[in-house]
């Protein structure tokens, strides 16, 4: 549908409001004359005003003649000629003479004198000129109003309704309903603010969407969260009471009721360390502190940090990574997410398992994968296990010791550094973390 712009709307109102009057003129004078030429109207009005002088100066010079039967034929047959009707009265009103039976309309053009002769009146004429361009003149003034009136319309249909329609659209929204049929419009700047309405509505859908998402998901991890918290605090407050109690009696019990305390402590403080690196990359925005980075080195340090951990399962990390593996990021966020990665492996992986750590250059990618020997994902969890605090199968629930985080904290903040971070199942079996980082210039 070809759109017109206001300017040109407002324009072709304007011509059409010139037009139709002038169209009206010009047919009005085309039926009284059977011409469309308005040059003939000053040759019509000078004839006229000449037979109006005859007619005149032979009704003031022949009074004596105006009951003569003769007289009047020949008057008659000039009236006829011209065009023209006359009624002459006495001075005492009583008619004379008149050309014609029929009565004028009292808006006929006439030309009314008395004679008058030696100061005494002799008698009224009345002459009934031929029509004048006062019909044409009316057609024009019936055109000017048709004119307004379809001008009127057509501005109420394109501009005001559209407006109205938006404007009741506006007031919908406002009430949070979202569904609302917005107003289409040949103008073409009505057009524009529609579209941009349009954009402006699926925008606060949108906004409005991932509050209600960003809600729930507050109110899950809450709820989530009490719920881990309560479990460790729960066993923690326990084993407390047994050694205030005199419970644990023995030496052996009083130390294992408080290695258990010791964990159960340690299990807090990874769920809360875990709970505000979370918060902290989902709702704070946080500028990154960006260094020229190895990634190798990055790994060598998160194996040290877990070497008790596997020693004490008798796991092995071996890495298969390049020398240079550099890349631009914050290094105490890519040392937790590589962390989070290899303590994930680690945890799932069984007694006299292996864990293999490869990082390596491949064009303007650092790629890199970790892979255990671990019973590897289920469907479900291939789908959701980046979901913050998702439970997932019981042989890779939080009784192992995990948050339910790690995962998540990890792919944030690999995508914050601009790379990638999936999950998979190996081929030869195991779980499969593969991503990649952008590479950057070491100089």
């Amino acid at each position: 549908m070809r759109k017109l712009r206001i300017r040109t709307f407002t324009m072709l109102c304007l011509f059409f409001l010139l037009t139709l009057p002038w169209i009206f003129f010009v047919t009005a004078h085309f039926m009284d004359n059977q011409t469309f030429s308005i040059s003939n109207s000053r040759q019509q009005n000078e004839t006229l005003q000449t037979h109006l002088a005859e007619m005149i100066r032979m009704i003031e010079v022949n009074t004596d003649q105006w009951t003569d039967p003769s007289w009047q034929n020949k008057l008659q047959t000039q009236l006829r000629q011209a065009k023209m009707d006359v009624v002459i009265e006495s001075s005492s009103n009583s008619e004379i003479y008149r050309s014609s039976p029929k009565r004028h309309s009292r808006i006929s053009s006439t030309e009314q004198f008395s004679v008058i002769e030696d100061g005494q009146l002799i008698g009224r004429v009345v002459l009934y000129l031929p029509k004048s361009n006062g019909g044409q003149l009316i057609s024009a003034f019936v055109g000017l109003l048709l004119a307004f009136f379809v001008v009127g319309v057509e501005m109420r249909r394109f501009l005001l309704k559209p407006l109205e329609k938006m404007s009741r659209a506006a007031r919908q929204i406002a009430t949070g309903n979202w569904d609302v049929q917005l107003p289409k419009s040949r103008i073409a700047e009505i057009a524009e603010v529609r579209d941009g309405f349009e954009a402006m509505v699926e925008g606060l859908e949108q906004s409005h969407r991932k509050q209600v998402e960003l809600e729930e998901e507050r109110r899950f991890v809450i709820a989530a969260v009490a719920h881990d918290l309560r479990t460790p605090l729960f066993a923690l407050r326990g084993y407390l009471d047994g050694l205030e109690q005199g419970i644990a009696q023995s030496p052996e019990q009083v130390t294992r009721y408080i290695t258990v305390c010791k964990e159960k402590s340690a299990q807090l403080d990874r769920l809360v360390e875990d709970l505000f690196t979370f918060t902290k990359m989902e709702y704070l925005e946080s500028e990154l502190n960006n260094k020229t980075l190895n990634l190798t080195q990055i790994f060598r340090k998160s194996m040290d940090s877990l070497s008790p951990q596997a020693g004490q399962k008798h796991i092995s990390i071996l890495n298969d990574s390049a020398d240079e593996c550099f890349i631009s990021g914050d290094s105490h966020l890519l040392e937790r997410a590589m962390n989070n990665m290899l303590e994930n492996a680690v945890r799932y992986t069984p007694s006299g398992g292996e864990v293999t750590v490869q990082c390596y250059k491949e064009g303007d990618k650092i790629k890199f994968t970790i892979r255990d020997t671990g019973p590897g994902f289920s469907s479900e969890e291939l789908e959701r296990v980046f979901e913050p605090l998702y439970r997932g199968e019981a042989s890779r629930s939080r009784t192992t010791g995990g948050s339910g985080l790690g995962l998540a904290i990890s792919q944030r903040i690999v995508k914050q550094h601009g790379g990638v971070l999936a999950v998979k199942n190996h081929s030869e079996g195991g779980a499969l973390l593969a991503g990649w980082l952008p590479a950057t210039d070491p100089n």
